[in-house]
């Protein structure tokens, strides 16, 4: 029997709920307060906690479209998948996901996802979770701003920020995504205060992740929001998941220095990434010489250079 199908029976759980929860949470990640991490830190991170209702389950839209990053939206579904509560039988969450059609879509690498639901069929969520993917449709960003209204938390996970982006929901908060993109983000979108070195940034009602899997941190903050930290914990245990980024939203300070770009080292001025100046694009603005790491890059920098050299 496999170990979820164990956690459904009765006398699985009433055999788990006899070791006490901070037990776990002592030998996984170490105790401490039922508190939200990020409280210190209320320029970036508001958010308060959840209710969860007293009876049923707290619907999670998953957000695909073509080019869905696997773990993105894996990482969190298995988060919010593992949760159990004690004195509750259920699972709390109910994940699915949620597509603009019930065509397959194909995420990275290939695989195929047939959606669970339309947006005219997805039952209204509580939490969204937006992974990186194509540019969005209208249809989409109409979707999102109708479901965000009544959600409890919409989090974008990597550059799923630009699709939360898109909607406005970010304009005039502070907002993280992949370290590659830090830049790109600001220039695109100077309303937004983009923070480089977070794993995360809560607003409330509002959140989102930096790169790949910092979607799981996030997952479990918002986990810990509805039900504690030590059920948080439990998931952590259970998933063998030993990161601490969910309790320090600001565990990505590897990546929150400025990269600057020089003869020796030079970097893509969208991107950050490291280029070979040999073989890179190049573009001369101002007696001085940018690289790039595609003709994308170029073009975007070649139109408004200002913007990118401004952003931080």
């Amino acid at each position: 029997m496999k170990r979820r199908e164990l956690l459904k029976s009765a006398a699985a759980f009433g055999c788990m709920a006899a070791i006490p929860f901070s037990t776990v949470g002592d030998f996984a990640l170490g105790s401490g307060p039922a508190s939200v991490p990020g409280d210190e830190n209320k320029g970036t991170n508001t958010a308060s906690s959840l209710k969860p209702p007293a009876s049923g389950t707290i619907p999670v839209a998953f957000l695909l479209s073509k080019g869905a990053v696997v773990i993105d939206f894996t990482g969190p579904w298995e988060v919010f998948h593992e949760v159990m509560v004690p004195g509750r039988m259920e699972h709390p969450f109910q994940v699915y996901t949620v597509a603009e059609t019930s065509a397959p879509v194909r995420a990275s690498g290939g695989l195929n996802i047939v959606p669970d639901y339309t947006f005219a069929t997805a039952p209204a969520p509580k939490v969204i979770v937006i992974p990186a993917q194509n540019d969005p449709t209208q249809a989409t960003l109409a979707w999102l701003r109708k479901s965000a209204k009544t959600a409890d938390v919409t989090m974008s996970v990597c550059t799923g920020a630009f699709v939360l982006a898109q909607t406005g929901l970010l304009s005039g908060k502070s907002a993280t995504t992949h370290h590659s993109a830090y830049r790109e983000l600001a220039a695109a979108f100077p309303d937004i205060t983009v923070k480089r070195g977070a794993r995360f940034v809560d607003q409330g009602n509002i959140a989102s992740a930096g790169g790949l899997s910092s979607g799981i941190d996030l997952a479990l903050h918002v986990v810990e929001r509805y039900f504690g930290r030590e059920v948080a914990q439990s998931v952590a245990y259970n998933m063998e998941y030993q990161g601490q980024g969910w309790l320090n939203p600001d565990s990505n300070e590897l990546y929150a220095k400025v990269r600057i770009s020089t003869d020796e080292h030079p970097i893509c001025q969208v991107c950050d990434m490291d280029v070979d100046k040999s073989t890179s694009l190049k573009s001369l603005y101002k007696g001085k010489t940018y690289y790039f790491c595609s003709g994308d890059h170029k073009k975007q920098f070649d139109a408004a250079p200002e913007k990118y050299l401004s952003a931080a």
